[in-house]
């Protein structure tokens, strides 16, 4: 549906743009510029009559890396979403992907990449993401974080989820009651640890 605004929009440029992505500059090639402009309003602002970029054989991209920016152009003509294989590195993507998302004004994919991170709360990725929902102001997977770690605290601790909550600083504030039963449960094992070592000292 997007891509059939494109026609008789004489408005609209011509031509493909080169992005040169990241601090390295990466490339990303022959990419048309009428399509971005049909599936992004800042596109279609950023190429718009008058803008220096409408005539541009290359656009410079220095707030993302070269596999997010190029999720970002594959869903814009294909409709597809690619977070990758990589689990942990799925996380990642959806964070990334999002925040350009939102940068790009592509609202669907946002939606996609929210989803995506709701099914990826897990007891090795819920401090994290609970920290990006503060940060992203996500109420909803900031809640379903919050009562991951709540229902889950042996599995959060046992994964390290428990050691990241030490530098980090509104953890009180966002965990709340989760919190409270982490920290608890980490007083248990710890007096379970000094009692251990006690045993051995005395049979040592």
């Amino acid at each position: 549906a997007d891509f059939a605004t494109t026609r008789g929009d004489a408005s609209l440029p011509q031509g493909m743009v080169t992005f040169l992505v990241g601090d390295d500059e990466e490339r990303i090639e022959h990419v048309s510029k009428n399509n971005l402009c049909a599936r992004s309003v800042v596109f279609r602002t950023m190429f718009g009559i008058g803008m220096k970029e409408r005539d541009a054989a290359e656009v410079t991209v220095p707030h993302a890396d070269l596999a997010t920016f190029t999720a970002l152009v594959d869903y814009l003509f294909a409709d597809e979403l690619d977070l990758g294989e990589e689990e942990g590195g799925r996380v990642q993507r959806a964070l990334a992907l999002r925040q350009l998302a939102q940068m790009y004004q592509v609202p669907r994919l946002e939606l996609l990449c929210a989803q995506a991170l709701q099914q990826s709360v897990v007891a090795e990725t819920a401090v994290p993401l609970l920290e990006a929902a503060h940060t992203m102001g996500d109420g909803r997977l900031l809640a379903q974080c919050r009562r991951f770690v709540a229902d889950h605290a042996a599995e959060v601790r046992a994964s390290g989820g428990v050691e990241q909550l030490r530098d980090f600083g509104v953890a009180k504030g966002l965990l709340g009651d989760a919190l409270d039963q982490v920290a608890e449960l980490k007083g248990t094992v710890a007096a379970r640890d000094a009692e251990l070592e006690k045993v051995r000292a005395v049979r040592a």
